[in-house]
């Protein structure tokens, strides 16, 4: 059973948070703990791109929510166990902050602590164009141990609407994280 952490930034793509969130309850039988930090921008970028705060029902489903500056989180040690971590979307600043080892916040703390275990950060970056000090920060985490996996939509699936677009990324982050998830596979019919 897994411990996962998610982290949601202020990036653009609200749309990956809710969707990854929604496919984690339906494989409520393959973790067993999911905690979201949610910053306030995230919160107000949510708001905007869906027009709703419905991550506030995630809460009411067995997921727990922690602040930014809740150091006292579990996983804000190696000692708690958390064997995953996805930021989803992750902004270019939070990058650039786990890429320099500024553990200011939780978010980055607990990208820190994933990091010196040797456990899996899958970091959803969303961004376009990218600088080369974003490029960057992405060797740096990748050569740390992280996986950068850009909030790039795969069309092979031939998605019909928006939100089954967003999931050839969230499903792709799900494999990432070593979850068994049903979802549409190149050459399958």
């Amino acid at each position: 059973m897994q411990r996962i952490v998610i982290a949601i930034t202020g990036a653009s793509g609200s749309i990956y948070a809710q969707l990854l969130l929604e496919r984690l309850l339906q494989l409520r039988s393959q973790w067993e703990v999911v905690s979201v930090i949610m910053t306030k921008n995230a919160k107000e970028v949510w708001k905007t791109e869906l027009d709703n705060e419905s991550f506030l029902a995630f809460e009411q489903q067995g997921i727990r929510f922690h602040d930014k500056h809740d150091f006292a989180a579990p996983f804000a040690s190696g000692s708690g166990q958390f064997g995953t971590m996805i930021i989803i979307p992750c902004s270019m600043g939070t990058l650039g902050r786990i890429a320099g080892g500024q553990s200011d916040d939780l978010i980055t703390r607990a990208a820190d602590v994933i990091l010196k275990e040797r456990r899996k950060l899958i970091c959803v970056a969303r961004e376009t164009p990218y600088n080369l000090v974003h490029i960057r920060n992405m060797e740096t985490i990748t050569l740390a141990g992280g996986i950068i996996c850009p909030a790039t939509p795969s069309f092979y699936s031939r998605p019909s609407s928006i939100n089954e677009l967003a999931l050839t990324v969230v499903d792709r982050v799900l494999d990432l994280a070593g979850l068994d998830n049903k979802t549409y596979r190149w050459g399958s019919a």
